[in-house]
């Protein structure tokens, strides 16, 4: 190897499970990283004799995989985690509202959202997609904190945290696109938050921009009944129905939760291309249901899967997401094989980079692509032995394995600590906001 293809870090020793679509693994294996990207990967013995590293990474005793793509979030709702409970989704969003509109400002905002993306990266996901007021500032602490982010503006009809008025919420939509379109680590998207809080003239203006741009598109749908009659009675059609007779479902659009659809709903989004985001902590607090996620994976429709935000799950731990897609709809359906590891570790990795249209880029551990990676300690009661490394990920890894994060081969956690920002002055400012959140629904009490 010639020095002028040096690595600039080559990761060796350790167990590699790429989680690409063969399920390769290695058992001692290497990967080598060059300007970002995976470089080389394989049997740790079949490196080239004159294989060079600016750095090394000794691996042995580690599990190196793919970092999480959490395909739907809302991070600065990490600011309000447990403040409603016991609600179904349509009174909790009344009270959560009323706390982000006393709340949030883009200081605030830029907390919330440092507050999410740590809690993301020392858990091993390195790309989010966030739906959210205040994109910039979540754009700005991505980039401070090193994670990778699809994001922008949405529409919304009502009230907004942010004050917007609902008339510039497209220009500004397009305003942040034109911005971040050529940025390594932000990703712009458009979005509509839901076809019952948006007119059908916002909808598809929203949409009409992310086309105009090659954006990806996205929008919550049929998360409850509730949400179904609602656009029912505003719009004459169910939520699918209803986008599908505005043009708006597509390989470019992703849908967020996709619980409440029928045979025909179904049909319309897998005959589209559409895909869907799986989010099985929040539907099963909130009380929305079971998403038909074995049936969905049968169409043919791309699944990914997400975390949701945490005040819907108290926090946005994907390693839990992953262990409840992988066995909830297997007693749903009464049936151990209704949806398999592999389907399941694919939801969270390279499924929900195919549902956000980055599946070239990131989500399995490839030549050529973005090298964007967790490294997990397996000198753990609970990862001895150790059989299949992709079962292992889903069953037996938790958020507490990880060790190291890389994104774009650049450190994000190092030893289980982040790199690029202060936890302890995101936690301390957060403790210190805590009584005016709570006084945000309490009258000021």
């Amino acid at each position: 190897m010639a020095a002028s293809s040096a690595f600039d870090l080559l990761i060796t020793g350790g167990i590699v499970a790429c989680c690409d679509e063969k399920g390769t693994a290695h058992a001692k294996g290497a990967v080598g990283i060059k300007d970002g990207r995976i470089a080389w990967v394989g049997d740790a013995e079949k490196l080239p004799a004159d294989a060079a590293a600016a750095a090394t990474v000794d691996a042995a005793g580690k599990l190196l995989a793919p970092g999480l793509v959490n395909a739907h979030c809302h991070l600065a709702d990490s600011l309000f985690r447990g403040l409603v409970e016991d609600l179904e989704l349509e009174d909790w969003l009344q009270v959560l509202w009323r706390a982000e509109g006393t709340i949030l400002n883009e200081e605030t905002n830029l907390l919330g959202a440092r507050l999410g993306l740590a809690e993301l990266a020392l858990s091993g996901v390195t790309t989010v997609l966030d739906m959210f007021w205040f994109p910039e500032t979540a754009a700005q602490a991505t980039k401070k904190i090193g994670l990778r982010m699809m994001t922008g503006g949405f529409a919304f009809d009502l009230d907004g945290a942010d004050g917007m008025p609902a008339a510039d919420r497209l220009k500004h939509a397009e305003a942040f696109i034109e911005r971040y379109k050529d940025d390594e680590l932000v990703t712009p998207n458009a979005m509509v938050h839901g076809a019952y809080t948006s007119g059908t003239a916002s909808m598809k203006a929203m949409h009409e921009l992310a086309q105009a741009h090659g954006c990806n598109f996205h929008i919550h749908a049929a998360e409850t009944r509730k949400e179904n009659e609602t656009v029912l009675a505003q719009h004459g059609a169910r939520v699918v129905p209803l986008l599908e007779k505005l043009g708006m479902l597509g390989p470019d659009t992703l849908l967020a939760h996709a619980i409440h659809l029928d045979d025909a709903d179904l049909k319309m989004v897998a005959d589209s291309g559409t895909a869907v985001v799986h989010n099985p902590v929040s539907n099963l607090k909130l009380g929305s249901g079971f998403a038909r996620v074995p049936e969905m994976l049968a169409r043919g429709i791309p699944v990914g899967l997400g975390t949701d935000g945490a005040v819907s799950g108290n926090d946005i731990d994907m390693w839990l997401a992953l262990r409840l897609a992988a066995t909830m709809h297997r007693a749903v359906a009464n049936k151990a094989g209704a949806l398999s590891s592999k389907e399941a570790l694919r939801m969270a990795t390279l499924g929900s980079a195919q549902a956000m249209g980055m599946a070239a880029e990131i989500g399995s551990i490839e030549t050529g692509k973005r090298a964007d990676l967790m490294l997990l300690d397996l000198e753990r009661p609970h990862a001895v032995p150790l059989f299949d490394p992709h079962s292992h990920l889903v069953y037996s890894a938790c958020k507490g394995d990880v060790e190291d994060v890389w994104v774009g081969g650049r450190p994000v956690v190092a030893k289980g600590q982040l790199v690029n920002d202060d936890l302890g002055e995101i936690l301390e400012q957060t403790r210190r906001l805590q009584p005016q959140v709570l006084a945000s629904i309490n009258g000021g009490d």
